[in-house]
């Protein structure tokens, strides 16, 4: 396909990034509460950049993605805006004439080095924040405080040489996303925000362009269970993780495994071979698949995004979403002095949900 495949080549007024397939699908509800496309008004939408990862499973997820965007009548921009040390250079070059036009620019990663570079080059006074996953509510929560953006998992400490290099830069996507005079900042999220930036206006994500587009889905018997990249993020001992979820299949008789796209190929293969679970990658963010279904009746989650997001996609079905607690004994010595303070906000502000205690792992 052609990197740049839906580009109009108009001046757009609207410009969206997007690095996960998440935060597309964030991207999307947002543009249906604005009214912003849709299979009624083709050619309403805007255009949308994708800033493609290498992981293969992000990308085929992006993939499925862009293309439901494109059904919705947005025009989608394709950028291979990882592949090689000249790739950044070439990227943001072929988007600075478009940067500089847009008067709204959507993001979903504000802590993403790539985004707070393109930030720089905006002249948009239009600001939009879309949810990617829980790390929004340590986004707004620093943003209000005034605080540098570091995300959550990070361990503590000084900062390397890398943050140093890039401080400037992230100093200046952060006093853009602060909101001012001539400046408008919106945040769109199904996350609890309970400390917001003032002058910031926080707008609901309830997921309404998902339940018309798809279902409701057909409910199984039985329990699904849901992936999460902690180990991999190097908040999880792997051995105490493996463990917490055979306790977890067996207590409540699930017998499929939705892998997050960031979890390693070696610890899925030890997830099936240790507890019997059947590994299911999905094709599209998990909200989508469950949508579609067919889906367990109840679905078991650790502390992750779906804990929030999940009841708002599957609001009036029979479906039942628990999430369970992570024990302080799980963490890493790596792991952020902030992990356990995190993790645990993320259950407790999860509304409709059943909150299961830490499965006993020996």
């Amino acid at each position: 396909m052609n990197p740049r495949a839906g580009t109009t080549g108009t001046t757009p007024h609207t410009l969206a990034f997007v690095e996960s397939p998440v935060q597309l699908l964030n991207v999307l509800e947002w543009a249906h509460t604005q009214g912003l496309g849709g299979q009624e008004t083709p050619g309403a939408g805007f255009t949308l950049v994708v800033l493609s990862p290498m992981d293969p499973m992000t990308r085929g997820q992006l993939r499925r993605m862009a293309e439901l965007a494109r059904e919705e009548g947005h025009a989608v921009r394709w950028e291979e805006a990882r592949g090689g040390t000249t790739a950044p250079f070439r990227t943001i070059g072929g988007l600075s004439r478009l940067l500089r036009r847009a008067e709204r620019v959507v993001m979903g990663d504000p802590f993403s080095r790539y985004v707070q570079l393109l930030l720089t080059i905006t002249r948009a006074r239009d600001l939009v924040v879309v949810d990617d996953g829980t790390a929004t509510m340590e986004f707004v929560a620093q943003l209000a405080r005034g605080e540098r953006l570091v995300r959550w998992h990070r361990k503590g400490g000084r900062p390397g040489p890398r943050d140093v290099l890039f401080a400037p830069v992230s100093s200046s996507a952060r006093r853009r996303l602060t909101p001012g005079e001539k400046r408008r900042v919106e945040i769109f999220s199904s996350m609890p925000i309970e400390e917001a930036p003032e002058g910031a206006t926080i707008t609901p994500n309830g997921f309404a362009w998902t339940r018309a587009r798809f279902g409701p889905p057909r409910v199984a018997k039985g329990a699904d269970l849901v992936g999460t990249s902690l180990v991999e993020t190097g908040v999880v001992d792997v051995e105490r993780y493996l463990e917490a979820v055979r306790a977890l299949a067996k207590a409540h008789g699930a017998t499929r495994y939705f892998a997050h796209r960031r979890e390693s190929t070696d610890k899925l293969h030890r997830l099936a071979g240790e507890t019997g679970l059947e590994i299911v990658r999905p094709e599209l963010p998990l909200e989508l698949i469950a949508r579609r279904g067919p889906i367990g009746r109840m679905i078991l989650s650790f502390p992750s995004t779906v804990v929030h997001t999940l009841p708002l996609a599957l609001a009036g079905t029979e479906v039942r979403v628990a999430v369970c607690d992570i024990d302080p004994a799980w963490l890493t010595e790596d792991a952020s002095p902030r992990a356990q303070g995190f993790l645990s906000g993320v259950t407790g502000t999860a509304r409709d949900v059943t909150r299961l205690s830490a499965v006993s792992v020996v």
